[in-house]
């Protein structure tokens, strides 16, 4: 557990480098009079976030053995959280955006009519120049939340994204303390759950230290999810629902779940069962879409993020999607669009089909696998890919009942994308910073392989990996909130 901490220590120091570090930042002063504002402070940013996430990485594996089996996870998170209380945004500047939308908001601009720049000052100052000009994508209840904290940080920049980390750890507490509880309603693993879900890194490392609004979306999200455990509190949990998504709109996909997750039906074979179940569905969809339309109205900012909704997608990402529809616009027309925008046509076609076949195949008996395929398909389908996209559904797939509750697959796909944001890290800093990222990365996965046997533990084949102790030892008894049965 120390050595998880060691690792959020690590990164924080390493968001205070210029590595991380905007331009308008108050650290930059000290920075300079130490000597630390040019290449040399920009690579040695970079050295100590990828080996603070080596090392956060490591600790994660090693809490799956039993000797560990007595520690609570919610002093888990806490523990290795403390450091990004006071660190710089991690992995991203995207809550500096949050804070500029909402100082528009207290200015009287409403975000979704254009981007910070129509209100030059510090906040402006802080959004990073790619969202500099664009308008707002987020629910209306996040624009007016990120209002209230920059109200109560007196206008300034650097404070209110340090207080933007209390609407987010109050989500990943209500994902750490509910979704064990959800696990053991559904009969699913609760150690597997524990463990992949509620200490994964990315949980600790974009939820926390990214301070996204997803976490303040899937924190209500899991709350609605606990909600429909309960008989007959589906339409109360469809209502949480739509709360969530008036802070970020794919929320609203968990919606017609709800009363399946209360009241399984078992197949789509009976037409009178499943008329029934389709129709609690819907209810439940209208039920959230309800709610989603009055706190809209209530927050009085309209419904101008339906036109944004591209907006995510107007930067380089590894989605999909973009990498085949870039590849292919260069090989056909290099100075157009067409291409491009007809794959990701395309690849929102693909996404439908695949939420589809998810709930044909999982939604009689399974739900939440369902929701998690939906949620999955989405995110891997858009325009944009980001690590905490992955996690709407990545939180749920332990909650699953396959043959393994969480793939080898999702691991290694988490494992790819913090590599990637440490590439992505180091291409910012410079080709020195790249050098020293891929080296660090190099001996990172390099350890993780050799040291965890993780080629075994894919294989569920060694009894002290990861996944075959979450097949083999007990689940956690809820009621003590221990990661031990």
């Amino acid at each position: 557990m120390r050595v998880g901490l060691l690792g959020t220590v690590i990164i924080a120091l390493g968001s205070l480098t210029p590595a991380y570090l905007p331009q308008a930042s108050p650290v930059w002063p000290v920075l300079r009079a130490m000597g630390l504002a040019g290449q040399f402070g920009r690579v040695a940013g970079t050295i100590l976030a990828i080996s603070g996430v080596f090392l956060l990485v490591d600790a994660w594996f090693r809490l799956r053995r039993p000797e560990y089996a007595h520690l609570k996870p919610l002093a888990v998170v806490a523990l290795w959280s403390l450091p990004f209380l006071i660190s710089s945004p991690i992995f991203s500047h995207d809550v500096y955006s949050y804070g500029a939308q909402g100082w528009m908001v207290h200015n009287g601009q409403n975000p979704y009519n254009g981007g910070p720049g129509l209100v030059p000052g510090p906040f402006t100052d802080y959004t990073p120049w790619v969202w500099r000009y664009t308008p707002a994508p987020y629910g209306p209840l996040a624009l007016q939340i990120s209002r209230a904290i920059v109200e109560v940080s007196g206008g300034i920049p650097w404070l209110a994204a340090l207080l933007m980390r209390i609407p987010a750890i109050l989500g990943v507490i209500a994902i750490v303390v509910l979704l064990p509880r959800v696990a053991a309603a559904v009969g699913a693993d609760v150690r597997q759950v524990v463990w992949f879900a509620c200490l994964n890194p990315l949980l600790i490392i974009d939820y926390v230290g990214g301070a996204h609004n997803d976490a303040w979306m899937m924190g209500v999200v899991v709350v609605g999810l606990w909600l429909a455990t309960r008989p007959r509190w589906w339409p109360v949990a469809a209502v949480v629902i739509g709360v969530a998504a008036s802070i970020k709109q794919p929320a609203i996909l968990a919606a017609p779940f709800l009363p399946w997750i209360a009241q399984r039906f078992g197949s789509w074979r009976d037409p009178r069962t499943t008329m029934v179940a389709l129709a609690r569905a819907l209810a439940g969809l209208v039920i959230a879409a309800a709610a989603f339309v009055v706190i809209s109205l209530a927050c009085g900012l309209g419904f101008g993020w339906i036109d944004a909704l591209g907006v995510p997608n107007s930067v380089p990402s590894i989605s999909p999607s973009y990498v085949v529809g870039t590849l292919v616009q260069m090989a056909v027309n290099p100075a157009g669009t067409f291409w491009l925008a007809l794959v990701d046509r395309v690849a929102l076609g693909v996404g439908v089909v695949l939420v589809i076949v998810g709930v044909v195949r999982f939604g009689p008996r399974q739900p939440i696998r369902a929701l998690a395929w939906a949620w999955i398909s989405v995110a891997f389908t858009a325009g944009a890919l980001h690590s905490w996209y992955l996690l709407w559904g990545g939180l749920l797939l332990p909650l699953t009942k396959g043959k393994r509750g969480v793939p080898w697959v999702a691991i290694l796909v988490g494992l790819l994308l913090l590599c990637y944001a440490g590439i992505n890290l180091g291409d910012r800093n410079g080709f020195f910073a790249i050098i020293a990222a891929s080296v660090c990365l190099l001996a990172w996965l390099a350890h993780l392989v050799i040291y965890h046997r993780l080629w075994s533990a894919w294989r569920g084949h060694h009894s002290g990996s990861p996944l075959a102790a979450a097949e083999s030892e007990p689940a956690v008894a809820i009621g003590s909130g221990r990661l031990d049965g």
